[in-house]
């Protein structure tokens, strides 16, 4: 059901202009189960919408369908933060959309020049950028400055004006979408989450660009190259 578009009925609010009930209609054989909307506009009657989450409690005991409206995106935090208005507790979420942030990090000495810092995530496949799942409550380089922080150990000072996104499907109807900034690294010494990173290397740009399959990293790349050299 994940990403299929529904129409729903309208009839009942859980919180104000925020979170509403309905039932999947339609046509006479219409699956009739319960589904939660989330929007932020205020609705009423009849809503086409897409499914962009399916919430279930603990041991699955009940499972409920999230939608929205067309062309409303909401990522997990908000999506948990909006189901708290229910007298369920879902402990599981798998959400259409997800968000995450990080940085591409480099470090600039007089005698290495630039060096780029790339990751390989445990059981990845392809050298990136340290970069996490957004959380209730941070801004985009909160959440990367934190990610940053736990999964190599360095303080990083984002550089102003540089942000990219990259959006791809890994699998699936899941859509996600990372945001990348520009880090300078205050100090060398990276001390690995070994839950979440298995190797590390400091290279140089064109060696990174080199090293990183994914043309999103590579494209990425470019925008460091000339605002990095743009800078000496």
């Amino acid at each position: 059901m994940l990403g299929k578009n529904i129409r729903i009925d309208i009839f009942g609010t859980l919180a104000e202009n925020s979170l509403y009930s309905g039932f999947i209609t339609g046509n006479p054989h219409a699956d009739r189960r319960q589904v939660y909307v989330m929007s932020s506009h205020e609705l009423s009657g009849m809503v086409e919408c897409t499914v962009i989450a399916i919430a279930s409690s603990q041991n699955r005991m009940q499972t409920r369908l999230v939608a929205a409206p067309l062309n409303e995106i909401y990522y997990e935090p908000e999506i948990r933060s909006r189901l708290k208005a229910t007298s369920v507790r879902f402990d599981r979420i798998i959400c259409m959309y997800e968000k995450s942030c990080g940085a591409v990090i480099y470090r600039r000495t007089f005698r290495d020049g630039i060096k780029i810092l790339l990751v390989k995530n445990h059981n990845g496949k392809c050298w990136t950028f340290p970069k996490g799942h957004i959380e209730t409550g941070e801004s985009e380089k909160q959440t990367a400055l934190r990610e940053i922080k736990e999964e190599t150990g360095l303080t990083v000072t984002i550089e102003p004006n540089f942000r990219q996104t990259s959006i791809y499907r890994p699998f699936g109807k899941i859509k996600k979408q990372v945001v990348f900034f520009l880090a300078r690294a205050n100090e060398a010494a990276v001390n690995v989450q070994p839950s979440e990173i298995d190797y590390y290397l400091w290279v140089d740009l064109d060696d990174a660009m080199k090293l990183c399959s994914h043309e999103n990293d590579t494209k990425i790349l470019l925008e460091v190259k000339k605002r990095l050299f743009s800078q000496t």
